[in-house]
């Protein structure tokens, strides 16, 4: 997905606005591959994940490399106030408790004007399924929102957003995508891409 597929676009769009060297908080960081990336682009990383599995991944992913990881819930991470310039967080958001908790505390880890680059899915995106059963009343683990449901969320939140992107699936790129409003081309996502900064 980082090479050729649906987050080959996000370490550049990252790079735009976090400057080379920058200390980054990779939040939900899997298998590590995305911290991957950013060491690889020059960035301080720090992967944080809820699963042991995947720090164990992770850590293989990285070799050698300068990147750490934490075990962590990502509404309590065990470090200092302000500690990060930036932070990453590609479809983890969705899959915690409670986004707005996770918000706050991306804000508190993130330095005054720093930013965060945050993905979420899409109204097209398969994952969303997961959700399905909270309609039965079951307790599901999947908080999807839409794309201007997070984008409010943010903005009611202390966070102002510098730019956005939307990723299509390939049925929807048959589609002048480009000239469509923000609102169609929201609703067309796989994922949805946004650059926030701290105010």
């Amino acid at each position: 997905m980082w090479e050729q597929g649906s987050r080959k676009e996000i370490i550049p769009f990252f790079q735009k606005y976090v400057a080379k060297g920058a200390k980054v908080c990779d939040l939900g960081c899997g298998d590590g591959y995305g911290s991957f990336k950013l060491t690889e682009a020059g960035y301080d990383v720090t992967g944080v994940d809820v699963s042991e599995n995947m720090i164990k991944k992770a850590l293989v992913v990285n070799g050698a490399g300068t990147a750490r990881f934490l075990k962590s819930e990502m509404e309590n991470i065990p470090v200092e106030n302000e500690e990060f310039d930036a932070l990453l967080a590609i479809n983890s958001l969705e899959w915690t408790e409670s986004p707005l908790r996770v918000l706050a505390e991306m804000r508190r880890i993130v330095k005054k004007g720093g930013t965060a680059c945050i993905g979420i899915l899409g109204p097209t995106a398969g994952p969303r399924e997961n959700s399905y059963h909270r309609l039965y009343g079951q307790k599901v683990v999947c908080n999807t929102m839409m794309p201007w449901e997070f984008e409010r969320l943010t903005e009611e939140n202390g966070w102002e957003k510098l730019d956005e992107y939307a990723v299509f699936k390939k049925e929807a790129q048959i589609l002048p995508t480009e000239r469509l409003p923000k609102e169609l081309q929201q609703a067309l996502s796989f994922m949805y891409v946004f650059m926030l900064k701290k105010r």
